[in-house]
Formats: structure tokens, C-alpha cells, sequence
């Protein structure tokens, strides 16, 4: 075969969806692997559904999983010339004809094949009547009557079908537009792509394209077709189960590494591992590991893989990655060495960015309100005479957590009380609630001059109480 030439042809009528991405991701993985191409193709022959937004929307998806492309994007929009030449070859050659069948009358040929139990679908009525373009004709293909149409699929094996079940489909319409699978198979070919994978759903469209390609004396490229994703119902995955497009999973803080991962997960395996870096995924991927069974995608899974990935990257990567969270969010980390201390501290507690940023929000922006139910417990009188012990202790101690630690053991032995009597109301004191980080980690980040601030503060607060 040559160098592994893939594609992957988006139409434009909406978002970059789950499905599309890994179908994306399969082929951007087998081309990177192979040293190979690949090719980016817009599908906008849907002249009413096509929207620039759409386009950028899919340039969007792709840059931010790092999915690159080699050569494109091309636009179908800008190649009707070349499809109108090879439906002039075919219509020469003979693989083509007119056809000014009416919708009715073809209509009117499904039914009575129904009627009598055979596949519904278009008699060859203009088959052998030699006409010519007239307003309101089409071009057919004309399917060998006889036979089969066959193809090795990588997924699925081989693939066969009767010509008899396949009738002589359209390749252009009325209007002098080509239809999907002339384009499809035109642009395949003029592109040199040489391996296809893609969804199943594409599976009836891919004898119609295997026909045109034998038609038009080349070679058919190698297919393989992707079993589809599901929902956790076993429905095709849509809105109803939540996002469903690959830059919400962005905004939700997921990382591009981990949705790289996921997708490559749903449906592909390599032995039991499932953590997987981009260059383990070019370096392991081949389409022979694809399953047959459809992929179910769950969120739950996937934020287990985006915990994981938040974990191994470098303190530096991670706090790159949060700062637009954190601006989204409204709050304002000048100091970029505190920022970072912060996150090696959430980032073993972080399932997203935005999870993150959120946690974040106490070290920067001050405690505006202590959690009623920990202050009933924490709060009670006597905790401000604690804490102004803890304070005095914390204003002589090297803010590093093993002096922190040390300090605090000394405190709860001075006081002669459990560590609990100590820690949970420095605890709500500092973040406001009782389910902040480790609290020696919290501190070292808090600085102790804003330590010993919000200790203050919950002392006057604990004293307003009476």
C-alpha cells in the first residue's frame, strides 16, 4: 500500500461531537504512527445546513485535542467542477445514465415491490432508454444487475453484498449538485487516501462508493468501520445524555490528553492498560485492535482518566492549564510560585480544571463565610482561646509543613486536648469550611501573614457570637 494516506470529512452542520472526534482521533493515530498523511476534509455540500460557525467549531475541537492535519482542510463546496467532469466520464463510459423518473413514479416502483415482497427500491425504469439532461433529470448509477459487491473490512472482516439489493443510485441531483457518495468517492481517490475508518453507520454507503472507485478503473482504498457510541442506555450517544460535544468536555476542565485517552478507549484496547499518554497512543494504536462491540461512553470514567492525567503532569503544565479557569471564575492569583504551591496541593483532590479552580477560590480570595454546620461544632467559645494560642505558637514558626506540623503537636500538648480541638477550628478558620486540603499543606500556601489574618477574623467572629 504505500504510505497510510487517512481523512476525516466533517460536515458543518454542527459541533465537533464525541463520535466524530474519535473517529478523527483513529485515523490521526494510525497516520502518525505509520509515518503517514493526514487529511482534513469539510463535507459542506449541505448548502442550507453548512454554517461557518460549524467550521470553526470543528477547528476548535480538533486544535484543542492537538488532533493537526497534514494536508486541507479542502471544501467539496470548492470542487464541483471536478465532480461534474467524472459524472461526464461515467455517463461516456456507460457505468451512468439519465433518469426523469418523478418522485411519484418512484414511490409508486417501493410499493409495488413491497406489495410482492421485494426489496423497495428504483426499477431501473431509464436504464436502457439512452436519454440526455433535461430540467428535472438525474444522473444513476447503473449497478451491475448481476454479482456482488464485496470489500475487506479492517473491523469487521469481509463484507459482501448482492448488486440485486443495491439499486441504481443517484450521484447527481436535479439542481446539478453530486450527492454524498460520488463526492465522497471522487474526492477519496484525487486525494490519494488509501484507509478509511469510520463509523458503522457508514457501512450501506460504502458498496455505492466501492462501485464508483471500480467504475472509474482505480483502486478501492481499505476500509474499516468503527461499531458507533452509546449512551449508558445502549442508545446512540445524543443531548439527552449530557454533553455530547468535545469542547464542553474543554469548558468542563477536562484535559486534551485525557480526552485523547477516553476516546481512544472507547472501542480500542491494548491489553488491560488504560492510562495512556498521545505518544504511548501513536506508539501502541493499530486498527486491528478495534472492537466489534459499540463503546459506551461514561462520564464517570472519563473523569477518573482527566483525575489521573491532572496527577501526572508537572505542577507547571497544571497551573498553565487552570489560569483560564481561574480567570472564568473571577479570581486573581498574582503571586505565580503561591499559585502553584496551590495546586500541587489540589491537584491529588481535582477530577477537573474547573473542579480546581473552584477548590482554589478560598487560598485567593479570603473566607467570606464559615459552613454553618462545621462553625456549630468548631465555633463553640472556647475555640477562640485555641486559637489565639495556635496564633501566638504559628507567628514563631517557619511557615515549612514539618515545622508546621511540629508547632501544632506542640500546641495540643500545651492545651492538653485531642489534635481534633485544635486542627477543626484552625480548619474552618483559614478556608471556611471543614473539607479543605491536608492542613500543613493549606498553611504553607496561606502564607503565615494571611494565617494569621483569618485567625483573627474567626476570633472576632467566634466573640460576635456571645
Amino acid at each position: 500500500m504505500g504510505e497510510i494516506i487517512t481523512r476525516f470529512p466533517p460536515s458543518p452542520t454542527g459541533y465537533l461531537h464525541v463520535g466524530g472526534a474519535r473517529t478523527a482521533l483513529f485515523n490521526w493515530l494510525y497516520a502518525r504512527k505509520t509515518g503517514g498523511t493526514f487529511i482534513l476534509r469539510i463535507e459542506d455540500t449541505d448548502l442550507e445546513r453548512s454554517t461557518e460557525a460549524s467550521v470553526q467549531a470543528i477547528f476548535d475541537g480538533l486544535e484543542w485535542l492537538g488532533i493537526d492535519w497534514d494536508q486541507g482542510p479542502f471544501y467539496q463546496t470548492k470542487r464541483f467542477d471536478l465532480y461534474k467532469k467524472v459524472i461526464d466520464k461515467l455517463l461516456e463510459d456507460g457505468h451512468a445514465y439519465w433518469c426523469t423518473c418523478t418522485p411519484e413514479e418512484i414511490d409508486e416502483m417501493r410499493e409495488t415491490a413491497r406489495a410482492k415482497g421485494e426489496k423497495p427500491k428504483y426499477n431501473g425504469k431509464c436504464r436502457e432508454k439512452n436519454l440526455g439532461p433535461t430540467e428535472g433529470a438525474v444522473v444513476r448509477f447503473k449497478v451491475p444487475l448481476a454479482g456482488a459487491t464485496a470489500f475487506d473490512d479492517m473491523v469487521k472482516g469481509r463484507i459482501s453484498i448482492p448488486n440485486a439489493e443495491l439499486d441504481d443510485f443517484i450521484i447527481q441531483r436535479s439542481d446539478g449538485t453530486p450527492t454524498y457518495n460520488l463526492a465522497v468517492a471522487v474526492d477519496d481517490l484525487t486525494m490519494k487516501v488509501n484507509t478509511i475508518l469510520r463509523g458503522d453507520d457508514h457501512v450501506n454507503n460504502t458498496p455505492k462508493q466501492v462501485l464508483i472507485v471500480k467504475a472509474m478503473g482505480e483502486e478501492v482504498p481499505t476500509y474499516g468501520h468503527v461499531p458507533m457510541v452509546l449512551g449508558a442506555d445502549k442508545a446512540r450517544l445524543s443531548k439527552r445524555h449530557g454533553a455530547t460535544s468535545v469542547t464542553e468536555y474543554r469548558d468542563m476542565g477536562i484535559l486534551p490528553d485525557a480526552m485523547i485517552n477516553y476516546l481512544a478507549r472507547l472501542g480500542w484496547s491494548c491489553g488491560d492498560q488504560e492510562f495512556f499518554t498521545r505518544e504511548e497512543l501513536i506508539e501502541k494504536f493499530t486498527p486491528d485492535n478495534i472492537g466489534r462491540s459499540p463503546g459506551v461512553f461514561d462520564q464517570d470514567k472519563l473523569m477518573a482518566i482527566n483525575h489521573e492525567h491532572i496527577q501526572a503532569k508537572s505542577t507547571e503544565e497544571i497551573t498553565d492549564a487552570l489560569l483560564p479557569f481561574l480567570e472564568k471564575a473571577g479570581i486573581v492569583a498574582e503571586d505565580r510560585a503561591q499559585l502553584e504551591k496551590a495546586v500541587k496541593t489540589l491537584a491529588p483532590r481535582s477530577h477537573t480544571l474547573v473542579e480546581m479552580a473552584e477548590n482554589a477560590r478560598f487560598f485567593f480570595q479570603g473566607v467570606k463565610a464559615y459552613d454553618p454546620k462545621m462553625a456549630k461544632k468548631a465555633f463553640k467559645p472556647e475555640a477562640a482561646d485555641v486559637l489565639l494560642v495556635m496564633k501566638e505558637a504559628l507567628a514563631e514558626t517557619e511557615f515549612t509543613q514539618d515545622a508546621l506540623a511540629a508547632t501544632f503537636k506542640a500546641v495540643v500538648a500545651k492545651l492538653e486536648v485531642g489534635f481534633g480541638k485544635v486542627a477543626m477550628p484552625m480548619r474552618l478558620a483559614v478556608s471556611g469550611t471543614g473539607a479543605s486540603p491536608d492542613m500543613y499543606e493549606m498553611l504553607d500556601v496561606l502564607g503565615k501573614e494571611e494565617t494569621l489574618k483569618r485567625i483573627d477574623d474567626a476570633v472576632a467572629h467566634i466573640r460576635s457570637l456571645g
